[in-house]
């Protein structure tokens, strides 16, 4: 039997960070790990916590590591490129794997393992966070309210905030990829920003345009619905200049370009400062149809997005360490259903 701790994987960070000095609210013991050896032992001494210095290419240092954890919370990006040898590597010593991301293609990647991890008796739950926590459980609670609902719209936005060096990284291997949807239960392309609309999230309405979010796998998974289209806030100006982006997509994917976007996030602040985190605010807003036309609404809001990572990773977290899962692979909100959002310090759900 593992030990009941927990490897905290990319702790050096930004988010990793935030997620490492918040455990102890939680009573969680943790191993910080990552690459980057003088921030991650600076790091542990100052929160007196043991740390391992491990890179993910190293498969038989990664698994002597693992191996002595129960869980693992894998907070190092690009997931495109790291969440394989992680997974794998949880999955040969039956170790329970979380992780933050956002991507669904990598939540479809995850979801390939899920027979092995039944038979290595450890669960696989990708997007513990922002992503997907508070729009999974939105999904979870419209689906509830109209069970044949045949299509769920989410969008989402923050307010007072901005994006860590990693997840802009991350954005940027995007570039010039487009979009994506699920259409009669089916992933597809579509062009970035196929569709735009208003949506009024309760205290104020924001414009918001199409992207391909986490939800258009995780929010299947956890529905069944067959047709769901993800949005997010952005300026009308910025949508109308992305309609000209698909005659730029090739500049957009040269190294080129990714060298140049990823030279301005460096010189960007590394995430929001204590004060937005404290002051900012997330929306999502979900709406399911079904073939009557017959339609429900469900609004939440919450904390600013990396606040709210923090604690739903390791609310989820404290949840499997005491017992609390099923092998395979699993959604937040098709394990621990909706009220899993309401858990996160100053959320609110609103159905309508």
């Amino acid at each position: 039997m593992h030990e009941k701790r927990i490897l905290l994987y990319g702790a050096n960070g930004y988010t990793g960070e935030l997620i490492a000095r918040l455990a102890s609210h939680y009573h969680l013991k943790l191993t910080l790990a990552g690459r980057n050896e003088d921030a991650i032992k600076a790091l542990a001494t100052s929160l007196n916590l043991p740390f391992e210095i491990i890179d993910l290419i190293d498969s038989n240092n990664l698994d002597d590591v693992v191996t002595k954890h129960s869980l693992v919370i894998h907070a190092a990006g690009p997931f495109s490129h790291t969440a394989k040898p992680m997974v794998e590597s949880c999955i040969r010593n039956g170790v329970h794997y979380t992780d933050i991301n956002g991507d669904f293609a990598c939540f479809e990647l995850v979801k390939k393992y899920h027979s092995k991890a039944v038979e290595m008796n450890c669960m696989l739950m990708p997007g513990v966070g922002f992503d997907v926590v508070p729009t999974d459980c939105i999904a979870k609670l419209l689906h509830e309210t109209l069970p044949d609902a045949i299509d769920l719209k989410i969008a989402f936005a923050t307010v007072g905030s901005m994006i860590s060096h990693g997840t802009a990284t991350t954005m940027a291997e995007k570039m010039g990829q487009g979009g994506a949807k699920r259409k009669n239960g089916k992933l597809i392309q579509v062009p970035l920003g196929e569709h735009g609309m208003m949506v009024d999230f309760g205290t104020k309405s924001i414009f918001c345009m199409s992207i391909p979010w986490g939800d258009i796998s995780t929010a299947y998974h956890t529905t069944g619905i067959p047709n769901i289209e993800t949005f997010t806030a952005i300026k009308p100006r910025r949508f109308n200049q992305l309609k000209y982006q698909k005659l730029f997509n090739w500049f957009l994917r040269t190294p080129f370009m990714k060298k140049m976007a990823q030279k301005k996030i460096d010189a960007a602040p590394a995430g929001p400062n204590e004060s937005m985190r404290e002051n900012g605010k997330c929306f999502v807003w979900g709406k399911v149809t079904n073939n009557d036309g017959v339609t429900a609404e469900a609004r939440l809001t919450g904390p600013e997005g990396y606040t709210f990572t923090a604690h739903a990773s390791l609310i989820i977290a404290n949840e499997i360490i005491n017992g609390n899962w099923t092998e395979g692979y699993q959604t937040p909100a098709s394990q621990y259903g909706y009220t899993l959002a309401e858990s996160i310090p100053g959320v609110n759900i609103r159905l309508s």
